[in-house]
């Protein structure tokens, strides 16, 4: 069925119900002439039946309710009386709009009577003509008769006269589509699904007992519960289930007026209309989307003139994308504009306050372009009635944080900006970890969850270490923030990171929230089940460290934790980010930790050192190897483009640069996940030692120096000296994605 059969269905579905509603409300009118509410509700039905016919081309449907949708219209505003007439008038109105309803449905069109003479008398009767109207009589099957057309002014209208029923005509009646479906109301499917997340919680204390009883009966009967609960948990969440069309629908229209009023031309495309998800999730969602799309055409697309101008067509082009994917929905809103300028980003960010230059000399791209989510953070020259006063993009984290989602952004100048929402599918049984601290039971979206990492023995002595004061653990060459989840609670002394290191074990659960990622330090790793979420009570709605609650299958209670709640309650940097990585680093080293460093020289006989947890691998090329692309040098390395960074040019200048060896030695370091190739005269030795770090004034590329087996060496600034050396990053992109590129 095309998206056309559909909305054209749903029509047929809500104005016939729409219909059986004004018969009784007119009947009820005529009672109370003056009942405001109610001639409010007719005059909504017959004016959203109108609206939609015009939409999809049934002319002879929007001329007979343009003329009811007149009248009732001057009822309402109080300018005419209700008359029995005039309810008589309007109930043949209702009998026509089904008419041609049964029409629409047997052969997709709306017929062929024009119904001149009802639309005569209900015109008449607007300029407040006398006209005699006989009551038709009521017809009990889907088709109503015509209407009679009225011999002269003040003759009557004749009745309708009553079809036949017959057996022929109860069978189109049962494929009707009016018939075919039902409509419920949103409390009485949320009470199903709390009654079908009780049934869960039953079943899951049956499967623990069962897990140790012998009885064999009993076990096959409540594995057949297991099964059975299943399948109606399936189904009661598919009747919550909505496509994500129903929200995209009206971001045609406001495409269409927003580009209007801002002298830009725009359309829009999407994919995966119907991708299903809750209707809880539905409502949320629907804010967040409107604001993006409205961004995307008020700071994304540029001018006609612009456009062209840049070799673009005059035409932007948004698109959204919609699709499942392990377990969640991913979104993504793309535009084919200017994409989003990073130093203007640093520049607003500056002059508002928002960060200081020392922070803007370090960021990533990526954390520079993660700054339009600070509140009050606008990049918009002035305020107008569709952007520019800073609030929009915060609300939209957080919005979508709420849900247990994320967002994320990509944007590359001059080609477009992508916005990336990861949500689940549903709110109320979610798959989730359980883990143990200080003897209570808690559960972790599996949404948040990366990995488990499990340290024995001497691991644990020598894996845990303190930068700052924090303990930190190296995972793969990076720092990760270690959070005890007792400690943040409040169960255990603040101090526990010297106690971990005298236990036998430590569990580490690798969470990310936002761009933060961070270790959360568990007792016990018990088991990943379904959980049925339980809201938290007024007292603890206020405690960000918990989304909810939920009942294990002891009966006992375990509150589930809010990952990004946590976070930010245990005032985690972004700890994830490569910028923080580097930070941590540099401050060990300045404090006289023991560090594990990279020694390499430049030309000149200078000697520096990179810490070796930022290194992916040391890598020789021939220089033969050595390609372009614009002015950026690369080599192809692991199927894929590696730019290079020649350390001398950027240190020292052009005019100081090495000269020309048959093989270059390269540090391969990952910036944001992709490769950049660091360009050294040669690699001296990795060394580990306790480091007193000098710090220059100016600070400049160089984080500072300090003495390195009896030698004056300079500490790299890695991030830095990238950010200075304006590389070029290349993205992998595969053959499908490749494909949707082009089209």
């Amino acid at each position: 069925m095309s998206d056309m059969d559909d909305i054209v269905k749903e029509f047929l579905v809500e104005s016939t119900e729409g219909l059986d509603a004004l018969d009784r409300n007119l009947v009820a009118l005529e009672q109370s002439p003056r009942d405001q509410a109610l001639l409010a509700s007719i005059f909504r039905c017959i004016h959203t039946i109108k609206g939609t016919s015009g939409f999809l081309g049934f002319g002879r449907l929007e001329s007979v309710t343009h003329v009811g949708e007149s009248l009732l219209s001057d009822l309402r505003d109080g300018k005419k009386v209700l008359t029995p007439e005039i309810t008589t008038a309007l109930l043949q109105l209702v009998d026509a709009v089904r008419r041609i309803l049964a029409d629409v449905e047997a052969t997709g069109a709306d017929g062929d009577n024009d119904f001149p003479e009802l639309i005569d008398v209900l015109t008449r009767l607007q300029k407040g003509e006398q006209v005699a109207v006989t009551p038709a009589v009521a017809v009990p099957v889907a088709v109503p008769a015509p209407v009679a057309a009225p011999v002269a002014e003040a003759a009557p209208v004749p009745a309708a006269e009553p079809a036949a029923v017959t057996g022929d005509v109860k069978e189109r009646r049962a494929d009707a589509v009016a018939d075919s479906s039902i409509r419920v109301d949103v409390t009485h499917l949320d009470r199903l699904m709390n009654l079908v997340g009780e049934l869960v919680l039953a079943r899951n204390q049956i499967l623990q007992h069962t897990a140790s009883a012998e009885d064999s009966s009993f076990q096959a009967t409540s594995q057949r519960l297991n099964l059975i609960t299943t399948e109606l948990q399936e189904g009661v969440m598919k009747t919550r289930m909505q496509p994500i069309g129903t929200v995209w629908a009206k971001f045609p229209r406001v495409v269409r007026d927003l580009a209007a009023a801002c002298a830009k031309q725009a359309r829009i495309e999407m994919e995966g209309k119907e991708t299903e998800l809750d209707k809880t999730i539905i409502e949320a969602i629907k804010d967040p989307l409107t604001h993006i799309v409205r961004n995307s055409v008020d700071h994304g697309l540029e001018l006609p003139a612009v456009r062209v101008a840049a070799g673009k067509p005059a035409e932007g082009r948004l698109l959204l994308r919609a699709f499942h994917e392990g377990g969640q929905v991913n979104i993504e809103i793309s535009d084919d504009g200017a994409g989003i300028n990073p130093e203007k980003l640093k520049t607003k960010a500056l002059q508002r306050g928002l960060i200081t230059a020392e922070q803007a000399g370090r960021m990533s791209d990526r954390e520079v372009l993660n700054l339009i989510f600070l509140p009050g953070f606008s990049t918009a020259e002035k305020v107008t009635n569709v952007s520019g006063r800073g609030v929009g993009m915060d609300v939209v984290r957080t919005n979508i944080e709420k849900i247990g989602g994320t967002v994320d952004i990509q944007s590359t100048v001059g080609a477009g900006t992508t916005l990336k929402i990861r949500i689940p599918l549903t709110l109320a049984i979610i798959p989730a970890l359980v883990v143990t601290s200080a003897g209570d039971r808690y559960a972790i979206p599996q949404v948040n969850l990366l990995e488990l990492v499990r340290l024995d023995g001497d691991d644990v002595q020598q894996a845990v270490e303190t930068v700052h004061g924090a303990p930190v653990y190296r995972l793969r060459g990076q720092l990760l923030p270690l959070v005890q989840l007792s400690s943040v609670l409040g169960l255990v002394s603040a101090d526990w990171a010297a106690a971990a290191r005298q236990q036998e074990a430590v569990n580490i659960v690798v969470l990310q929230a936002e761009d933060r990622r961070f270790g959360l330090v568990v007792d016990q790793i018990n088991d990943t089940e379904e959980i049925v979420v339980k809201p938290l009570g007024k007292l603890l709605k206020g405690l960000g460290v918990y989304a909810g609650a939920t009942i294990m299958g002891d009966g006992r209670v375990a509150l589930i934790l809010d990952v990004p709640g946590l976070a930010q309650y245990a005032n985690l940097a972004a700890a994830g980010s490569r910028q923080a990585t580097d930070t941590a680093a540099a401050a060990a080293a300045q404090e006289g930790e023991r560090q594990t460093l990279l020694l390499f020289g430049l030309s000149g006989d200078r000697n520096m050192a990179i810490p070796l947890p930022m290194i992916s691998r040391l890598e020789e090329f021939p220089a033969s190897a050595v390609e372009r692309t614009g002015r950026q040098q690369v080599v192809q390395y692991r199927n894929r483009i590696l730019p290079l960074v020649r350390l001398s040019e950027v240190l020292e200048g052009a005019e100081a640069a090495a000269v020309e060896k048959e093989t270059l030695q390269v540090v391969v370091y990952a910036d944001q996940g992709q490769p950049i190739g660091l360009v050294v005269d040669n690699i001296v030795d990795i060394v580990e030692e306790n480091l007193t770090l000098h710090r220059r004034q100016g600070g400049g590329l160089v984080a500072g120096s300090a003495v390195i087996q009896k030698k004056v060496t300079d500490l790299l600034d890695v991030g830095a000296v990238i950010a200075a050396s304006g590389v070029v990053r290349f993205d992998n992109v595969t053959g499908g994605e490749l494909a949707a590129v082009e089209g």
